[in-house]
């Protein structure tokens, strides 16, 4: 797996410039772009944040990596509104397409509430509508020193026919000034049933010059995670 998110994650640097690259362990941004936090993650998950020269004011990247190397690639813009996402295990890339109710950040942290309506299209065609809402609760917490204020949320995804593919609901966190969303908790479900509980909540902060800055590696319950693969 880490090899082939790899293999994918070099393909696509060969077609999109704005895509990062490893280095020796460490996060190294594309020419002109720089990192401002690399975040550690429950679930065996980090995250770097960064912002690229030339790009529209507001817009930002981010990847997330597990135990096995970046899986997941996606840019927003200052709204928050999903402009492209990247599967770096399969390569596929998903884009914004129609918004019968843009997302909104300024609309969340102004009113207290934002709801949106919107689908994305795959390269390869595929049409996904989601349609929600982010809820301030009016609740703040500090964790590693950075304040985020928390939400609460509802998701759902369908596909071109209005058949339901996932729901989502829970809890996230925000940065004002940053203008990012974190998980927190949720709960997820899919078109089979299945149900599952997640907690992916940010637990450390690297900033600049800080230690565990542009850090690939995931610290926290990885050995969970491991212990939960073995047979």
């Amino acid at each position: 797996m880490a090899n082939a998110a790899r293999i994918v994650l070099t393909g696509v640097l060969a077609v999109l410039p704005a895509l990062p690259a490893l280095a020796g362990g460490r996060f190294a941004a594309p020419q002109g772009c720089e990192v401002f936090a690399t975040v550690q993650m429950r679930s065996c998950q980090v995250s770097q944040h960064y912002r690229c020269q030339g790009g529209a004011a507001g817009d930002q990247w981010a990847v997330y990596m597990d135990g096995n190397g970046p899986y997941y690639l996606s840019k927003i813009d200052g709204e928050t509104r999903w402009l492209h996402s990247y599967d770096l295990a399969t390569g596929e890339e998903d884009r914004l397409a129609e918004e019968t109710d843009p997302a909104s950040f300024t609309t969340l942290i102004t009113t207290g509430r934002d709801d949106y309506d919107f689908t994305t299209e795959s390269a390869s065609g595929e049409v996904r509508r989601y349609t929600g809402y982010d809820e301030l609760t009016g609740e703040s917490v500090t964790i590693d020193g950075v304040r985020l204020e928390r939400t609460r949320f509802d998701l759902t995804a369908r596909d071109a026919g209005g058949q339901m593919i996932w729901h989502r609901k829970g809890r996230q966190l925000i940065h004002r000034g940053w203008r990012l969303f974190w998980a927190d908790t949720e709960e997820f479900e899919n078109a089979f049933g299945d149900r599952e509980s997640l907690v992916d909540t940010p637990v450390q902060f690297a900033l600049p010059g800080a230690k565990g800055f542009l850090s690939t590696d995931p610290i926290y319950d990885c050995e969970e995670l491991m212990t939960e693969l073995r047979p």
